[in-house]
Parts: C-alpha cells; sequence; structure tokens
C-alpha cells in the first residue's frame, strides 16, 4: 500500500518564508507606522511603539484637495495634489500610448517577413539593457535646446516626459508581447482573412483578445516603471510638471525633514502600484511565465 501523504517541510523552509514576509512588508508596516504619528513623537528619544494614531500628516498632504478644512493646519501646500496628478497623467497616457505601438510592433515582428526582423528582435533586448542614468545627458540636451516647438521644448512639459517613458518602456513591451502572439494560432487569422476581415480588424478582434493576460502584464509592469520613476523626471519636469517622487525628494531640506508628511506621502505614492498588483496578479504571473511551458 502506497503512502500517500505529503512529506513535511523542513522547519527551515518555513523560517526562510517568514523571513521573506517580514522583509517584504516590513517596509510598508514602518512606513504606515511612522505615518500615522506626529513629527515631535516620531524624534522623541522616548518613543515607543504605543501610541495614538492621526492623520495629520495625510490632512497635511492632502489639505488641497480634501472636502473639509483640516484643522491644527497652518498653511496648505498644494504641491503634492499637483504632483499626484502630474503621476497619474503621466503614468497613464504613457501607458496607453506604449501599449498601443507596442502591441502593433511585436505582431509585425512576429507575424511579417523582412529584412533585419531577427536583428530588430536583439536590438529591442539590447536598448532594454540601457540604463536611464546613460540616457539623462543626451535627452536632457535635445530635450532643452533641440527638441522645441516655437518657444515650447519639451523639457518641462507633460508630453516630453511622456515621450521619454514611451522610449523607455518600449523595448520591454515590445519583448513580452512577442511570446505572447507567437502562441496565436495563425489558422484564426487566415479563417478572419477568408471571412473577409481585413489586417486591423483581424489584429483587433482577433489577436487582442488572446494576448490579453499579456497585454494586462506589460501594462502593470509599465505603469509601475512611469509611477516611480525619479531621474528623468527630476531633470526634465518644472515645477508644474513634477511627479510624487521628485516632490517627495524636493521636501527634504537641510534644516527641517518632517518624517510623518513624508512617509504619508509614500504610503500614498505607493497605494496605486499595490492595487495594480493585487487586482492582476493573475496576469502579471501569466506574462512572466509566458513561453516557459512548450507544446
Amino acid at each position: 500500500m502506497n503512502d500517500s501523504r505529503t512529506p513535511a517541510q523542513h522547519p527551515g523552509f518555513y523560517a526562510l518564508l517568514v523571513l521573506l514576509v517580514v522583509m517584504s512588508v516590513g517596509p510598508i508596516v514602518l512606513m504606515l507606522v511612522t505615518s500615522l504619528r506626529l513629527n515631535v513623537e516620531i524624534m522623541s528619544d522616548t518613543s515607543s511603539l504605543i501610541f495614538v494614531p492621526t492623520l495629520r500628516n495625510y490632512e497635511q498632504v492632502l489639505c488641497d484637495v480634501l472636502w473639509y478644512e483640516p484643522k491644527g493646519i497652518d498653511s496648505c501646500d498644494p504641491t503634492f495634489a499637483r504632483a499626484l496628478g502630474n503621476s497619474l497623467f503621466i503614468a497613464t497616457i504613457a501607458t496607453v500610448i506604449t501599449l498601443v505601438i507596442g502591441c502593433m510592433a511585436a505582431y509585425a515582428i512576429v507575424r511579417f517577413r523582412f529584412v533585419g526582423r531577427d536583428g530588430l528582435t536583439l536590438a529591442t533586448l539590447m536598448l532594454r539593457m540601457v540604463p536611464p542614468a546613460v540616457l539623462l545627458v543626451p535627452v536632457f540636451g535635445i530635450w532643452t535646446f533641440q527638441f522645441c516647438i516655437g518657444d515650447q521644448c519639451a523639457a518641462g512639459t507633460h508630453w516630453g516626459i511622456i515621450l521619454i517613458y514611451v522610449a523607455m518602456n518600449l523595448p520591454f513591451v515590445i519583448w513580452i508581447l512577442q511570446s505572447f502572439i507567437v502562441q496565436v494560432p495563425i489558422q484564426l487569422e487566415e479563417a478572419a482573412r477568408m471571412d473577409g476581415a481585413g489586417p486591423f480588424r483581424t489584429f483587433f478582434l482577433i489577436v487582442l483578445p488572446l494576448i490579453r493576460p499579456g497585454l494586462a502584464a506589460a501594462a502593470i509592469f509599465t505603469f509601475r516603471i512611469a509611477w516611480n520613476e525619479f531621474l528623468l523626471a527630476n531633470a526634465l519636469a518644472d515645477r508644474k510638471t513634477r511627479t510624487v517622487p521628485v516632490t517627495i525628494v524636493n521636501s527634504l531640506t537641510e534644516y527641517n525633514i518632517d518624517w510623518g508628511v513624508i512617509m504619508a506621502t509614500g504610503m500614498l505614492l505607493a497605494i496605486p502600484p499595490i492595487l495594480f498588483t493585487l487586482l492582476a496578479s493573475r496576469q502579471i504571473i501569466t506574462g512572466m511565465t509566458a513561453g516557459a511551458v512548450k507544446g
């Protein structure tokens, strides 16, 4: 008689899991706890884990968009509310444009035969390996002195930052969507053409619905990169187009650091990526494991 019981895991396995959970969740918990305390309590030598939580830091950060007037706040700084709107607009538009261009480019690379196709695929991977710091100086020079329409240059504008994020994320989107388009049977597209569907109708009605997991995974990763990017945004954005990461760093001064407000801002910054990850975890796993099994 075969014993079908699952063998017990080694205690070290569970200890490793606990360690990984603490390393992943610990910084978030610490940031949340700090955001619920006043700066006086945070900097006090007698501070402890037992304290009275307060939403004062969140009220100070969101004072410009709240439906009520917060008490105990001397002046309302609209910087974060404006930065939050900039981040949402830039990250969303950049993600949409990147997906539209990326899925069409990936489809052309997979389905069409042309000279240099293999080299183009390799070039997309090589471009993805270029760190943004290498592009900072040339992009800043071009966007400031060359890429101008009339008196308006790309540097310091929303569309200038969006174009940079599209160019930065496009190789990754093309690379990840190729593995999904390859798995779409060519017979489905041939049957659609025989029924009278044109190339665009075939692409939008046949191919796109079948690669939705890939589009979701690419959208999540692209949005997170555009949402959290700091280096290029710090160099190209001005006061009106600063994103949340740039605003957080600029709030650090030599004479005063309000850790409570900074942690509250960090928690608000972390909410959209966390929600995306929780709501689309299956699509992320599908996108990461695409092409791992052949058959």
